[in-house]
């Protein structure tokens, strides 16, 4: 076994030791076991969704970081020997199924992971993600301690976990919208597992800024607006950049929140730094009708220990714990304040 190799093991072993809380039966949860970016090796990056291991292989030349890929897929599944599937992602591989997903070990992958006593439907070759964003489960509690008898829109909702979080915690109605119908179909499969009624009009396949405008016109307003978009994307109606035009989408959506509501937004940008996001929202907050109540931190899990991690981000995160950037804001409305 090469140096190399020992290191890459002992590495391993060090973060799965770190995270012993997680891997008690009945084995159902989903986390980040390893975090290879700023805990030693950032070719690969390690995910539990119940019992199943997937893998990322992050190189920029996948070939360079095959050797790792499977040394750790030989390390973790020697200490853990309860895992019945292993997928592995590679991230700019030239094919689409390898960037989705292809299992190397078992029959067939988890479809459903628990969390803070919520089902969330999986489908893990569904696209580069895993179908479930493990940086956002603080936010997801949040929503599931906060929105009781609330009306909730969770834009750009992918598989819509943070709505059904918001449903999970007694949220009178959650729409969720998301261009990708398939993604949304994933959504209504994980209130079919918590025995919530599934209301077709709440799932809305739509472009974000035309939908955006219909709500406007109808005066719609919403108890709390999840802001969640994708790095980068273009359509016929608009543009979202989250370097350049968070303030934008956020200003998009404010007229959406009701008196004394919530705006949450997320930007997880990693060369934008946690100080150049927070002044943006703090000019944002200027005019005394929104301020920020709360900064949500992305779980230990998914940042690293004090005694695993050895590397750090691109650009400083603080404020915030990480690059994945998530503020709730409380907004007032003109309307009610001169009232």
């Amino acid at each position: 076994m090469s140096i190399e190799t020992e290191s890459l093991k002992t590495i391993l072993t060090k973060c799965i030791q770190a995270r012993a809380a997680w891997l008690d039966e009945p084995h159902t949860s989903a986390f980040r076991l390893f975090n290879g970016f700023i805990e030693g090796e950032p070719d690969l990056v390690a995910d539990i969704y119940g019992r199943t291991l997937v893998l990322y292989n992050y190189a920029d030349d996948p070939a360079t970081a095959q050797a790792k890929v499977i040394t750790a897929q030989e390390v973790i599944l020697e200490q853990l020997n309860w895992i019945a599937a292993v997928m592995v992602k590679t991230r700019r591989a030239y094919r689409g199924d390898e960037r989705s997903g292809k299992l190397t070990f078992g029959e067939k992958p988890d479809r459903k992971a628990r969390e803070n006593g919520v089902w969330y439907a999986l489908d893990l070759d569904l696209n580069l993600d895993s179908s479930l964003y493990l940086d956002t489960r603080n936010l997801r509690t949040w929503a599931k301690d906060h929105l009781s008898g609330k009306r909730v829109l969770n834009t750009f909702a992918y598989t819509g976990s943070l709505g059904v979080a918001a449903q999970a915690g007694g949220a009178s109605q959650v729409i969720q919208i998301d261009l990708n119908r398939r993604f949304l179909n994933l959504a209504k499969d994980s209130f079919t597992l918590n025995g919530f009624p599934v209301h077709k009009e709440d799932f809305v396949s739509a472009d974000f800024w035309l939908y955006i405008n219909t709500l406007k016109r109808q005066s719609q307003l919403f108890d709390c607006v999840f802001v969640d978009p994708p790095f980068f994307s273009v359509t016929d109606q608009g543009r979202v950049d989250l370097v350049s035009n968070s303030q934008q989408m956020i200003n998009k959506v404010r007229p959406l929140v009701a008196h004394d509501g919530w705006l949450v937004t997320i930007n997880n940008a990693l060369f934008v730094s946690g100080q150049e996001y927070y002044q943006m929202l703090q000019t944002l907050c200027a005019d005394g009708y929104m301020q920020i109540e709360d900064l949500i931190p992305a779980p230990d899990d998914f940042t690293g220990f004090p005694s695993t991690r050895k590397g750090y981000s691109p650009v400083n995160p603080a404020p915030f714990n990480h690059s994945t950037k998530i503020a709730i804001l409380r907004v007032k409305r003109k309307d009610e304040k001169t009232a």
